[in-house]
């Protein structure tokens, strides 16, 4: 370090935050840091141009005459707001946005040099008088400018030699007006060259925010601002061709049309004269997509704005003649009207919407913000003179479309109740929602299997599924489940062969589309252009003006539950689901029950998981639904883990079944409810025992289950009576005779019941997760050997397991644990423990523990 020139030695002092230590190490150090010159460009390098003359005053030991004159004459940039701020602070006058000693650290000397050298800068007009200050003025221009042209107190000359003279920029991060120069260059895009000239540089996330402040609505102003909008629009991407209005803008101003006249036909104009790097007409259609599953939709104030964009861009997109449809029959989110009929009707003429067809008519019955659809039968009977057997068709189709729609319980609870269509559900349901492992994506595509969503049972309490899913995997998904999403205008296409319905997979795939966030982002240019939502232009401005104030931290925290959020979901504020009203309806051990089930388990929903699961009780009769080894497969195909519920159901005494086959066909003709506990001793697999166990046997251990055996019972200790006797029988008494008789007996019969194997529930699921587990750890070494074959040999390789592997090998200790506590309950503390593997004959072997081997000594006494 001694060899080291000065250059470099400032160098060093330059790139730390506190020097003061380099400084003390040696008097070499010492010296080149008291160099003025050092000084002075470590402000410049530390800070930057704009803002080193604000931290060198508050550095007042580092600061002279000498080092403020390198400063100026360096490029420091010096305004007159800078030194109005450091006289009233100096001072003790206003205190303005500092609350730290700053200036007051500087000699007198040191700062009345400073004071008199900035001054000449601007010819000694430096007022110093209260509220006389530059950022004063500014603030005041900032207040005028919602104002019309006339009402304006400071006008364009003043602000003008405000930064064209007297140098005015924010100098600290820390001023409020820093946030706020955006907001005049939205009112006075001229101003924008002499700030880039005093030092200011506009990014492009400011672009939005200035935009939207150009088209915001005056509180106060009335008049027509269309032409001025124009103006400024114009003029700012003249001085700056990288601000230009982008679609998320524009649609924020369309979901103001009725609200915000002056802005909307400003906008108009912009497309016309071709100032926007967009079609319009585009832009609206793609908006309006949008509210085809969107809570909003009900909104009245969302309706008028939609029926405004439609009937000023009007196209003959499907997904957009649906929307504008549902905002006729949703009656603006109010009450039916007296004449439903006839309002529907006008409004549609209105609208050009006439006439509906049948495929209008499915569209919107599937909607999952159609809950009462007898008004729109109605209007199929009585307007478009639909027959009897056609309705009964309709309906038909419709109620298979809205097995698929998660929130049509409602709907289908009506629509059943009303046609008798009980019997017609569950079996189209069975015919067209049946999963296998076959129809999950590949196991080799990770990313697809992550994706994955089976089309029943959505969990809505997840943020994800609630506000639609993204676009990754969903290709996939399309192609083996139907449509990537369960809610498209309400209705899903099935999994497996194409059913009787009569839509045509290219109707599908015209809405069937992802968010237009999703499909915009894809796009290089479009994202570039900015995505569009379903957000007002004041609810944008609202929150950039309330992002510095909270933290981001917790920004999201407090937004969660607000009505603009809650807007966006795609399902009605109270809704039944339709897994809830397949398990109030039909009995557990149904078919349709297995295959929602089946979909509950994949999507992980925890809600419906604990309602066809639920906690026994004495009051509660127990009607579960039966779980299968099936389902731990298809978990383990996609990689996830299982959910608690099922490993507690396993522990309670779940009956093993392979797949749902096994229980189904041991059903009579005749579909009843089943009785937990209770079925036929007819089994389909030589592995599935039967279920009835003696009521003894039962409060002893729960979840075993033992056949009944009529010629002989199992002794147990509790039944022998041992009288305690303190009488000292000789060595020829009887009574010695018989107790050793009686003792051997027991002995021999408890020897025997120990012998005597009996796979309980509990064992049968522990073998066979066993063997799940096993193929888990083979796949997992399979991989790593793959991943091993490719990578450098210098690089570390972590592969990780998935959520099933680490799930079930957790999971199975526990399970083993409660087993071997419950055969210990049935034969005594030294019950062994057990080898679930499998052998030739398919019996358990026991795998007994070595004893303990210690080392002895003999010691001689």
């Amino acid at each position: 370090m001694q060899r080291l020139c000065d250059e470099v030695i400032a160098l060093i002092i330059h790139e730390l935050e506190d020097p003061t230590a380099l400084t003390l190490v040696c008097k070499r150090f010492h010296q080149v840091s008291r160099d003025p010159y050092v000084r002075a460009h470590y402000f410049l390098a530390r800070h930057g141009r704009i803002n080193a003359m604000f931290w060198a005053l508050g550095r007042g030991k580092l600061l002279n005459e000498t080092v403020i004159d390198i400063l100026f004459n360096s490029g420091a940039h010096v305004s007159r707001y800078l030194l109005q701020v450091a006289i009233h602070h100096f001072y003790r006058g206003n205190s303005h946005f500092i609350k730290t000693p700053w200036v007051r650290s500087i000699y007198p000397s040191v700062f009345s040099y400073f004071q008199k050298v900035a001054a000449e800068m601007f010819d000694n007009e430096v007022p110093v008088g209260k509220h006389e200050d530059d950022g004063s003025k500014f603030h005041a221009f900032l207040k005028d400018s919602r104002h019309s042209l006339q009402m304006r107190g400071k006008h364009w000359e003043e602000i003008r030699d405000l930064f064209q003279r007297y140098k005015f920029i924010p100098f600290s991060i820390k001023d409020p007006l820093m946030s706020q120069l955006p907001t005049a260059l939205a009112f006075e895009p001229r101003l924008l060259p002499f700030a880039e000239a005093n030092g200011f540089r506009m990014e492009t996330k400011y672009r939005d925010f200035v935009f939207r402040k150009m088209f915001e609505k005056p509180p106060l102003n009335t008049a027509d601002r269309s032409e001025e909008i124009v103006c400024r629009v114009r003029e700012l991407k003249r001085l700056d061709p990288r601000m230009f209005v982008s679609r998320t803008v524009a649609a924020e101003v369309c979901m103001e049309a009725k609200l915000n006249e002056s802005a909307y036909r400003a906008l108009k104009i912009l497309d016309r004269s071709g100032d926007l790097l967009f079609p319009l007409p585009t832009l609206v259609t793609d908006l309006i997509k949008l509210f085809v599953k969107s809570r909003s939709i009900t909104n009245h104030s969302t309706t008028n704005n939609l029926r405004q964009l439609y009937s000023d861009f009007p196209t003959g997109d499907l997904t957009v003649r649906t929307v504008m449809l549902l905002t006729v029959f949703l009656f603006d989110g109010s009450s039916q009207p007296p004449s439903p009929l006839a309002t529907a009707k006008s409004k549609l003429q209105n609208l050009n919407l006439l006439p509906v067809t049948r495929q209008d008519l499915v569209f919107m019955l599937t909607n999952p913000f159609i809950e009462k659809p007898q008004h729109i039968l109605d209007y199929a009977r009585e307007e478009m003179d639909m027959s009897v057997k056609a309705i009964r068709d309709l309906i038909h189709e419709v109620v298979v479309l809205c097995l698929g729609v998660g929130s049509k319980g409602r709907t289908l609870e009506r629509l059943t109740e009303q046609y008798g269509l009980k019997e017609f559900v569950a079996e189209a349901a069975v015919q067209h929602y049946t999963l296998s492992v076959a129809d999950l994506p590949p196991l080799e595509d990770e990313q697809a299997c992550a994706a994955y969503e089976a089309p029943l049972c959505p969990d809505y309490s997840n943020t994800k599924a609630s506000r639609g899913s993204s676009s990754t995997g969903s290709t996939y998904q399309r192609s083996f489940n139907g449509p990537s999403n369960a809610e498209y205008l309400g209705a899903n296409e099935a999994p497996g062969p194409s059913s009787a319905v009569g839509l045509t997979p290219e109707n599908y795939d015209l809405h069937m589309e992802d968010p237009i966030e999703d499909d915009t982002t894809s796009n290089a240019d479009d994202a570039e252009l900015g995505i569009i939502g379903q957000d007002t232009l004041s609810t944008m401005i609202r929150q950039d003006e309330m992002t510095p104030i909270r933290s981001r931290r917790r920004s999201y925290y407090y937004n969660i539950y607000n009505n603009d959020v809650q807007a966006k979901l795609n399902y009605p504020p109270e809704f039944l689901q339709v897994g809830r009203w397949v398990k109030d309806t039909y009995p557990p051990d149904s078919p349709i029950m297995a295959v929602f089930f089946t979909h509950a388990v994949i999507n992980n929903n925890s809600t419906l998981l604990h309602s066809y699961l639920p906690t026994s009780g004495p009051n509660c009769p127990v009607t579960r639904v039966p779980i299968t080894l099936k389902h731990f497969k298809l978990l383990a195909h996609l990689g996830r883990a299982p959910n608690f519920c099922l490993y507690h159901e396993i522990e309670l005494g779940a009956e093993f079944y392979f797949s749902e086959e096994d229980y189904l066909s041991k059903q009579t003709p005749v579909v009843e409810t089943r009785q937990h506990g209770k079925h036929k001793t007819k089994d389909v697999k030589k592995e599935t025992s039967p279920a009835t166990v003696s009521h003894s046997l039962c409060q002893a251990d729960p979840s075993s289950s033992t056949p009944p055996r009529t010629s002989r019972k199992r002794p147990r200790r509790s039944t022998v009576v041992v009288v305690t006797s303190y009488v000292i029988p000789d060595s020829d008494d009887e009574a010695i005779v018989e107790s050793d008789d009686e003792n051997a007996m027991v002995t021999v019969m408890t020897m025997q019941a120990k012998k005597r194997r009996v796979e309980s529930n509990l064992q049968r699921w522990i073998k066979h997760l066993s063997a799940l587990l096993t193929e888990e750890q083979r796949k997992y070494k399979e991989k790593r050997r793959r991943l091993e074959r490719i990578t450098p040999p210098d690089s570390k390789l972590r592969v990780n397991k998935t959520e099933f592997h680490k799930s079930l090998a957790t999971h199975l200790r526990s399970l083993r644990k409660v087993d071997h506590d419950k055969r210990k309950q049935l034969y005594g503390p030294d019950a062994p423990e057990e080898d679930y593997s499998d052998d030739e004959d398919d019996e358990y072997r026991y795998q007994k523990s070595r004893a303990g081997k210690r080392r002895r000594s003999n010691v001689s006494s």
